[in-house]
């Protein structure tokens, strides 16, 4: 469960943020911590405050840190908040590092659909000229031909990605690729 997540997890970061000294010592200081995560009440849900609409955790604000240790039965020690709230700082920087990468493939995608608007406009404005567009194509990798393109149709093909290709109008696609 969640809250199974939130504890254990919790446990872990307190002892990566508890210090070490002798081995003896430090496995007794885990096996509490562990112990005491099991025992506890505290979950995700009482260090988060709901979700946003993508569904990253709204973090709560505490105004005061040894009330809310002692809201919960048995009461949490600091290393098990630590833990807790490590746990939840993981979570952020993942979410964080997916929308960075998101939004870098955005951007490469960009001068594309810049480079496809313009096409389009090009092939709409010989449309009303009246005008035939002579174009060269790459067959092959070092391998081009010339085509003369049909423009009074007025229709595009748009390479949408995920082996998808629709068709539009030229102004639904100068529309599209606006938007």
């Amino acid at each position: 469960s969640e809250e199974d997540t939130a504890t254990g997890a919790a446990a872990a970061g307190a002892a990566a943020a508890a210090p070490s000294s002798g081995s003896d010592e430090e496995a007794e200081k885990l096996k509490a911590l562990a112990e005491e995560a099991e025992n506890t009440s505290l979950s995700l849900e009482d260090i988060t405050d709901g979700k946003t609409d993508r569904g990253i955790p709204r973090t709560k604000f505490i105004d005061d840190i040894g009330k809310f240790a002692e809201s919960f039965s048995p009461p949490a020690s600091a290393e098990l908040l630590i833990g807790a709230y490590s746990d939840l700082f993981s979570k952020f920087k993942a979410y964080e590092q997916s929308l960075s990468q998101k939004r870098l493939t955005y951007q490469q995608k960009i001068p594309e659909i810049e480079k496809s608007l313009t096409l389009v406009k090009h092939l709409k404005a010989k449309q009303e000229e009246g005008e035939t567009v002579v174009t060269r194509y790459n067959l092959a990798d070092t391998v081009y031909t010339k085509a003369e393109l049909d423009v009074d149709s007025g229709i595009v093909n748009l390479w949408l990605g995920a082996n998808v290709m629709i068709e539009y109008t030229y102004d639904e696609a100068i529309e599209l690729l606006s938007s």
